[in-house]
């Protein structure tokens, strides 16, 4: 059979209410052309993010009927911690309330300002923890990651020569710790081959680096190497993903992705002593170290959803619904980041629209008409998330403007998709007449989630 059937069936549904494109102009006008200040009510196939968007299976739900409330050392937190040690393998686990509590945590404990973090390529939140202890944020993918129509298999790989001469220019004591995101969401959901992971690892530990992987998706990390690396067609992809972390020395991860949840996350390593000093920070502003910030429901959801993400049956399904997706519009001529990646389909807005330059945001308007033609919500990964300013205030282009639909887990079926191709599709033949915007107000910090926008 050629056919990949959803490996699960629906027990419930959610109700969309259909909407018409003059309704949609006007949510759209009162949201300040910004997507994100829509109402979800109003969005009709809700591709913003894959984060805490997850349908759960009955397995889940049948374990946080279980949850045990108890503050501090409950059976969901035991639960919970035995199934991070098996897959992740790290000593110490620190529960958080999402990931970006433990970058949080992580960064504002070990950085400080003049210090450098190298990423293959750093994610929104990452980057903004970063930078607000006064550390650099420092993205080093490989060039072939910047180039959206390479073919290249590994495209979130870090360039290790350029690790090298970093901390040959810089010295050893201005890295604090180096990160490489598995897959790379913000290099269009472009997977890192183990054989990188080993290299970068041995660039760390060469120089007493930490390395600690940003895991939220590296069960989708796992698939790609399984089914593109000499080596590794035998292995399970749990077996992969604990190959990936024997080279680390800890991980922060959103279980909001690959954990199926729709909360939670956590923060792993083998250190005694930064362990020590993340826990008093969590207990400060998260809670007790046996649940940091979440429910015990939260924590049997995610002790379940962790091994279900590593299912092969799951990630074959989900990888050929994401590619399907890319291979039906790609071949009709929309530019594509390729090959396409595990958790979402990436638009080259700056090729699809080369009439708006990048600081017209045409990654904005892009989403902007998607979502007025066909009520389909995406995200701007570039000028506006990501473009830097100069001396004068101005706006300095990303290196590449795109727009990244990211498809939520065991959520939509094949005919949403179908939907999906359809629209872009009579987007891309009416491209000539999108314009470009302006930026009406924005935030010093991650303004892409709050900043409001005119046409121009």
């Amino acid at each position: 059979m050629n056919t990949i059937i959803e490996p699960f069936r629906i027990k419930a549904v959610e109700r969309i209410r259909m909407t018409t494109p003059e309704e949609r102009l006007g949510f759209l006008k009162d949201a300040g052309w910004n997507v994100f200040k829509l109402r979800a009510d109003d969005v009709l196939i809700d591709l913003l993010t894959d984060s805490g968007t997850s349908a759960m299976s009955d397995q889940q739900w049948g374990a946080m009927m279980q949850g045990d409330e108890s503050y501090a050392g409950s059976r969901s937190w035991q639960r919970f911690e035995a199934s991070v040690q098996d897959i992740f393998g790290f000593k110490y686990i620190i529960p958080t309330h999402q990931g970006r509590a433990a970058e949080r945590i992580l960064f504002s404990i070990i950085c400080k300002p003049g210090h450098i973090v190298p990423n293959n390529s750093h994610f929104d939140t990452t980057r903004a923890n970063i930078e607000f202890t006064g550390a650099q944020a420092l993205d080093l993918v490989i060039k072939e990651g910047l180039e959206p129509q390479n073919p290249h298999p590994f495209k979130g790989n870090m360039d290790v020569a350029r690790l090298e001469k970093l901390i040959e220019d810089e010295g050893r004591e201005k890295i604090p710790i180096c990160m490489l995101t598995v897959t790379n969401n913000s290099g269009g959901g472009q997977p890192v081959s183990m054989a990188n992971v080993r290299a970068v690892s041995a660039v760390c530990r060469k120089h007493g680096i930490p390395l600690f992987l940003d895991a939220c998706r590296i069960a989708e990390n796992a698939w790609f190497i399984k089914s593109r690396e000499e080596g590794f067609a035998d292995k399970t992809p749990k077996e992969i993903a604990q190959e990936m972390c024997s080279y680390a020395d800890g991980c922060t991860m959103s279980a909001k992705k690959d954990g199926l949840a729709n909360i939670g996350g956590f923060l792993a390593g083998n250190d005694e002593s930064l362990t020590r000093q993340e826990r008093d920070l969590l207990i400060l502003t998260e809670g007790f170290p046996t649940y940091g910030g979440l429910a015990g429901r939260d924590l049997e959801a995610i002790a379940v959803g962790l091994q279900e993400a590593l299912e092969e049956d799951y990630l074959r399904y989900r990888m050929a619904s994401t590619q399907y997706l890319g291979e039906h519009i790609s071949k009709k001529g929309v530019p594509i980041m390729q090959p396409p990646g595990g958790h979402a389909i990436y638009i080259d807005a700056r090729a699809m629209l080369p009439h708006i330059p990048p600081t017209q945001y045409p990654g904005i308007a892009l989403c902007n008409a998607l979502y007025l033609k066909g009520g389909i919500r995406g995200v701007e990964i570039g000028t506006v998330m990501f473009g830097k300013k100069d001396a004068d205030g101005n706006d300095l282009p990303a290196p590449m403007d795109l727009v990244r639909l990211a498809i939520p887990r065991r959520v939509y079926t094949q005919s949403h998709v179908d939907y999906m191709v359809e629209v872009i599709l009579e987007v891309m033949e009416e491209r000539d007449d999108i314009r470009g915007y302006r930026i009406t107000e924005e935030a010093p910090f991650l303004r892409h989630f709050t900043a409001t926008f005119e046409p121009t």
